[in-house]
């Protein structure tokens, strides 16, 4: 029998997609630039299921091409590295990461990428480049809840690649709501290394930084504020929380 994921995915296509991809990323990040990554050994230490990563966001895919190196890598037995025999093993499928429905709509490349794991949203303050103001999706925060109770979710509490961008209280509710792990983790060097989405290489032997901390010790019962600004605070955005409390 030909296994699914959760969403119905078949396994077999998604480790394709990041094995094919595997190949022209790690050129990439490992030849053209190079990768400086710390905190890495914890991917093995962690549960596999229930985890919650919450990172700064520079690109639209390279960060997480990246990060999906780096995790797979890890569990592969080399930490802090990026081999490509660590990717192309793919040690541990049960990962998502949360993007936006029109980003991952928006060209064949990104409806292919969205197979590794994306787990699409509506925004809510904003769609094809203009302000916008709409109730959130319960459809959206289910899947979620549900690829949190199977595995691994990355999301960006910003919701845009824009340095210092203000939080957004949704991730704060997930952690209130569903009781996650939270694992910050930071990155640089993406936006100058990179266009926009990640695409296209602006400037080689740039470092790509990416730390990975110790999960935060969250009160769950504490306010969505309180939680949503020891996120910010994590990930060295913290003028982002005051740009949220601010309005």
């Amino acid at each position: 029998m030909i296994k699914k994921n959760i969403f119905g995915q078949y396994l077999f296509l998604k480790k394709l997609v990041i094995r094919i991809f595997a190949f022209i990323t790690y050129i990439r990040f490992k030849k053209v630039n190079y990768p400086k990554i710390e905190g890495a050994e914890l991917f093995r230490e962690l549960p596999k299921q229930n985890v919650l990563f919450v990172s700064n966001h520079q690109t639209y895919f390279a960060d997480v091409a990246f990060m999906v190196h780096a995790m797979e890598t890890a569990i592969y037995g080399y930490p802090n590295e990026i081999k490509l025999r660590g990717i192309l093993a793919c040690p541990f499928v049960d990962f998502y990461f949360v993007a936006a429905e029109e980003t991952m709509k928006s060209g064949l490349l990104p409806k292919i990428l969205a197979y590794a794991g994306a787990i699409t949203i509506k925004r809510t303050w904003r769609e094809a480049g203009k302000s916008i103001k709409r109730p959130v999706d319960q459809a959206d925060t289910e899947k979620i809840k549900i690829a949190l109770a199977n595995g691994w979710v990355v999301n960006f509490p910003q919701g845009t690649t824009k340095a210092f961008a203000e939080g957004r209280k949704g991730t704060a509710h997930l952690i209130k709501n569903y009781k996650p792990i939270v694992v910050p983790i930071t990155i640089n060097g993406f936006r100058r290394a990179f266009d926009k989405k990640g695409l296209f290489i602006k400037k080689k032997n740039t470092a790509l930084q990416m730390q990975v901390h110790q999960p935060l010790k969250i009160d769950y019962e504490d306010s969505v504020e309180n939680i949503l600004k020891q996120v910010m605070v994590a990930i060295n955005q913290q003028d982002g929380y005051e740009k949220y409390k601010s309005q």
